[in-house]
């Protein structure tokens, strides 16, 4: 929709599958504050709601008229605290993810202008544009406008762009007249409204009141107001007294407890996770009278040996440093061998409608299963409408309280008696994230799509589809293999996507194959088991075929 400009292997293998504003002085790593620190005034948001606002009537227009000539300013930012970001192997090329807003270029009278951090190799775009059902891709190509910072440095693809007046000009330039016009970003924070403001094009996004709902705080407190379960816990925590009094409370509500999680309110993909065993109170307990005052001390002094980290590289002092910063929660750990991580996805509309968008189940990794590495499409019938319910009261609660955007809910769910499962909301990612790229692609390849009444996607033949998808095919193998490679590689292999029978493998992250040796991709099928078996084979012959070059014969 459009508004006019005035107002992440041992996982893998565990889960079988093989005017312009004042520019920014850059801060260090160590320093950086993070985006949700920038400052942010009341006249600002005023400035910033009253741009937002004209979304709503012309969001409806568009719905009207598909065909209604738009502008579409696509930031593919990850807007992250600055060790969060360094902890992503090649995360400039994570932009490419947004690379699916191509879509708009399905509507003939929409134009899309994509703003990235390096930029893009041209059969990269070429690779996507052809994917485009029903449209020329000489024609979406004169409709897409290509801007870029050049600029590699680990920072949020936002900042770079406020401290270069010329490249918002530049942007300007390519809005140039246009009248319907809105910017979609990765996720929204002070530095996105305030490039909403200079560019004075409206965003879709939450405001800063709403940036709360967002956080691992803010999340339980929302599913305890509208009576989705989550699971025993205590938010707003300011540093290791507030941990250590959570984590005993916890333990004497419930001894059977082994295992309690510590996450920061703005942890990214479970990396601001850490699991601290409940093993020193289990010993306090057994070997005397545990009070929460001597628990508290029993706590504070095993916090560092005993706690686990889910990101490689964390100790205990940069960890408490940074959630003293952030603030965070303490909740239970739900056991299970069979337990499983679904989410749900949303969309709230500036019309003020909740949409469900999808579900997936979850592929997570890392020391306590706690890191996003994939996802599987649908999540699985068992608990299907369990996700559509919760979704549906979440997403009202939110649009009552002026919320648009799209946003997933993740749960933790287990089986309990009866053969039903028990089902945990854990938090609410008020933004883009990893199961929107995979599940926006589908709908561009195939212009589908999800029907809640059924839980499935549909295209527009009645084909039901599945999917499998990941961005972290990660080899030693693959490292140095061009954009251009991999597709005459998936050409060779015959992997590519076939429009015939909306089946295949549709890459992305291609950008960080050759430094990285990293890549993503989405395999869709008729089935489950075939979306396994099309990712499986497509990581064996990628592998395989890398380390050969008989498909450059054939290419040639």
């Amino acid at each position: 929709m459009a508004a006019p400009r005035s107002d992440y292997n041992e996982a893998m293998n565990t889960a079988g599958l093989l005017p312009a504003p004042s520019p920014i002085v850059p801060a260090s790593p160590a320093t950086a504050p993070g985006p949700h620190a920038l400052p942010w005034t009341d006249e600002e948001e005023t400035a910033f709601v009253a741009l937002q606002n004209g979304l709503r009537p012309l969001w409806q227009s568009i719905v009207d008229d598909p065909y209604k000539e738009q502008t579409v300013v696509v930031l593919p930012s990850m807007s992250l605290d600055s060790e969060e970001m360094h902890k992503l192997k090649g995360i400039v090329h994570y932009e490419e993810r947004m690379l699916f807003m191509l879509i708009f270029l399905r509507m003939l009278g929409t134009r899309v202008i994509f703003v990235t951090s390096q930029p893009i190799h041209p059969s990269i775009i070429d690779y996507y544009l052809q994917l485009l059902p029903g449209i020329p891709a000489s024609h979406a190509r004169r409709r897409l406008h290509m801007l870029s910072a050049h600029d590699a440095s680990i920072r949020p693809l936002t900042e770079k762009i406020l401290e270069r007046p010329a490249l918002i000009q530049r942007i300007r330039h390519c809005i140039g007249g246009a009248d319907h016009v809105q910017m979609v970003a990765f996720n929204v924070t002070p530095m996105e409204r305030k490039l909403s403001l200079a560019l004075g094009v409206p965003l879709f996004g939450p405001r800063a009141a709403h940036l709360p709902f967002g956080q691992k705080s803010g999340s339980r407190k929302l599913f305890g107001e509208v009576g989705v379960p989550c699971p025993p816990g205590h938010e707003d925590l300011r540093d290791e007294g507030d941990i250590a009094e959570a984590l005993v409370d916890l333990y004497l509500r419930d001894r059977q407890m082994r295992r309690a999680v510590i996450k920061l309110n703005d942890g990214f993909s479970g990396d601001g996770n850490a699991i601290y065993p409940m093993t020193a109170l289990e010993h306090a307990s057994a070997t005397g009278k545990l009070t929460a005052r001597s628990g508290k001390t029993v706590v504070l002094n095993t916090l560092e040996p005993l706690t686990r980290f889910q990101a490689v590289g964390v100790g205990w002092d940069s960890y408490l440093a940074k959630f003293r910063q952030m603030h965070g929660i303490v909740e239970g750990f739900i056991e299970g061998r069979r337990k499983t991580s679904p989410s749900v996805q949303l969309r709230l509309t500036p019309l003020g409608e909740v949409e469900i968008v999808s579900t997936h189940d979850q592929i997570l990794g890392g020391p306590g299963g706690q890191v996003f590495i994939g996802c599987r499409f649908p999540a699985r019938k068992v608990y299907r409408q369990q996700l559509h319910e919760a979704g549906m009261r979440v997403g009202r609660r939110l649009v009552e309280a002026g919320v648009m955007s799209r946003l997933s809910i993740d749960f933790v769910a287990v089986p309990s008696k009866g053969g039903e499962w028990d089902v945990q909301a854990v938090e609410i990612n008020l933004r883009k994230g990893g199961t929107t790229h995979p599940y926006r692609t589908l709908e561009l390849l195939t212009g589908g799509s999800y029907y809640p009444d059924r839980g499935l996607f549909v295209t527009g033949s009645g084909d039901v589809k599945y999917y499998l998808s990941s961005d972290n095919i990660e080899s030693t193998s693959i490292h140095g293999l061009l954009p251009e490679d991999l597709i005459d590689i998936t050409t060779y292999t015959r992997l590519h996507y076939r429009s015939s029978t909306n089946t295949g493998a549709v890459f992305h992250m291609i950008g960080a194959l050759s430094e990285f040796g990293k890549v993503g991709v989405t395999c869709i099928g008729d089935s489950r088991r075939e979306a396994q078996a099309l990712y499986q084979r497509a990581v064996q012959k990628l592998t395989e075929e890398a380390t050969s070059t008989r498909w450059m014969v054939r290419a040639w």
